[in-house]
This record gives C-alpha cells, structure tokens and sequence, in this order.
C-alpha cells in the first residue's frame, strides 16, 4: 500500500473516531451537550478577551475545547464511581505535581477511555486498508487500543518531567536570590517575597508564592515547606526543604544554611553536566553507526560497486 493511501486512512480514521464520539454524546445528552458547549465557548471567548458582554460569539476553537470539555466531564460522572480511593490519591498528588490540580480523576480516566476508542479505531482501519487476517487485524486493533489507553498516562509523565527540570533549572538562581535576601537583613517571609517578586517567571515562582500565602494566612514556615515538598515531588527540593526545617528546628543561622545549600546546589548541577557531556560519546554511537556510517559507505563504495556489477568492470 502506498503511503498516500496508508496517511488517507489514518486521516479518516481520526475524522470517524471524532464524529462517532460528538454522535454517541449527542444522543445521550442532546440539550444539555449543546447547552453546555455553548456556554462553555461563550465564557472562554469572553475570559480571552474577544468579546465583551452577553451577545458573545465564540470562534471555531473554542467550541471544540468546549465540547471537548462537556464530553469528558459527562463521561468522568459516569466513571466516578469507579474510582478507588486508593487512584484518586494516586492520581491526584500526579496532577499536583504537574502543576494542574483541577483535573478530576474520573476525567483522567474519561481521557483514557477516548484515547482507547480512538487509537483502537485507527489500529482496525488500518489493519482492513493492508487487507490483513481477522486474527492479525483483532490482536493489531487491541494493541493500538491498549496503547491508546497507556497515553494519557504517558504524557502526565512526560509534563511531569517537564515541569521537574523547569523547577531544577530554576532553584540555584532562586536559592542565591533567597540566600542575599536574608544576608541583607530581611526575615524569611520577606526575603521569600523578594524572591517571588523579583524571580524568574515559570512553576518555581508559583510553588514559592503558593508558600508565601500560606504563611500569610497563618500556616508555620514548616508547614507551608513541607506541603511544597509534597506538591513538587522533587528530590532536590526535597533535600533542600528538609535542611531547612532542621537547621530551623536546631537554631542555626539561615543565612549560613542558605549559602551552604546554594554552594552545594550549584556544584551538583555541575556534576551533573559533566556526567551528561561524558554521556554524550556513549549515545552517539547508535546514531552514528546505525545511520551516518551506512550513509558514509553507501556514497564511497555505492559508485564502485555499482560499476563493477553493470559497467563491465573498472
């Protein structure tokens, strides 16, 4: 099959999956999908600033995220009674430390049931273009399904990890910045203020403003650090948090456990890059010999040999 062919049917496969999933919704609940969508658009127009007021009109986007929207939601009521409150926690504590903890966890499921329907829709529509057996095509399709399902999981992961390396990236500058606060004379909470402030933007000033209002609003510093390890899940903020509390705990000098966190936090993220850049021979070698040196070979000796099996010989 051309490869015309093969991308015509994933493109049709995803066009089936998309309508089949609006139907199946819009016959379960026709006033209400489309009651909602509509007011769903309409308030995310309005909050992105392109109209003003009642009579506002929605463009094409955001009735699609809203309608997305209404159909996960209506499908995480349906699977709340699924969850366990054992993958509640679980999951809940995932999307807390992705930055994102609105998402309902029988919507996380819903994501995973569309993802499923979808990936196992296209896995049987492109098992019947290559004209594959049943059983060939049933375990394909399962198997598309199966990592149709997986996804959602994967890409919490990933944002996951994302937002790890932003904060990791970020904390030594932040350190420094908290460390000269409160070498100045300022106390923890204003110092934390500065930082906040003064900071760069990205997850590591909204963690630390996070812990600058719960301090304001009556929590000690001990817990307003360890509800930020909990959220953040980060071994280094982690470390560098329970230091913290101990040299509180102990009467020790802030400043001089900030310079000695900052210090230490800077000659492991050296380590670190050094032990990537001595990596790095290491994962090129696959690349390397798997595609430059066919490459390599193929324009040399390509010409040589084609000369000797057609033209007769040199």
């Amino acid at each position: 099959m051309t490869p015309f062919i093969t991308q015509a049917l994933l493109v049709l496969c995803a066009l089936l999956g998309g309508v089949a999933v609006f139907f199946i919704v819009l016959v379960l609940w026709p006033e209400e999908f489309l009651k909602e969508t509509r007011a769903a658009a309409e308030e995310a127009a309005r909050l992105e600033g392109r109209t003003r007021g009642p009579q506002a009109k929605p463009g094409p986007k955001n009735m699609v995220d809203a309608a997305r929207g209404v159909v996960v939601r209506h499908l995480g009521d349906a699977n709340a009674r699924f969850v366990r409150p054992r993958f509640r926690e679980r999951i809940t504590k995932r999307f807390i430390a992705m930055g994102n903890p609105n998402i309902r966890p029988q919507d996380f499921i819903a994501y995973q049931e569309l993802s499923a329907v979808f990936f196992l829709l296209v896995g049987a529509f492109l098992m019947y273009g290559l004209r594959r057996p049943l059983l060939t095509s049933v375990f394909w399709s399962l198997g598309f399904g199966i990592f149709g399902w997986f996804l959602p999981s994967i890409w919490l992961a990933d944002q996951i990890k994302k937002r790890h390396h932003a904060i990791a990236r970020a904390l030594p500058y932040a350190l420094d910045l908290l460390t000269l606060s409160v070498e100045a004379g300022l106390d923890f909470q204003a110092a934390l203020g500065t930082v906040v402030e003064k900071g760069r933007p990205g997850p590591l000033q909204e963690e630390l403003g996070i812990v600058l209002s719960e301090i304001r609003l009556g929590k000690t510093r001990e817990e307003a650090l360890r509800n930020l390890a909990e959220r953040v899940q980060l071994p280094q903020l982690t470390a560098f948090v329970s230091n913290l509390i101990q040299a509180d705990r102990m009467g020790t000098s802030l400043g001089k456990v900030l310079r000695i966190q900052a210090t230490q936090m800077r000659i492991n993220r050296t380590h670190r890059a050094e032990k990537l850049a001595n990596e790095a021979p290491v994962k090129m070698l696959l690349p390397l010999i798997g595609c430059i040196f066919p490459t390599v070979f193929m324009i040399l000796f390509g010409p040589i040999i084609y000369r000797l099996m057609f033209g007769g010989g040199p």
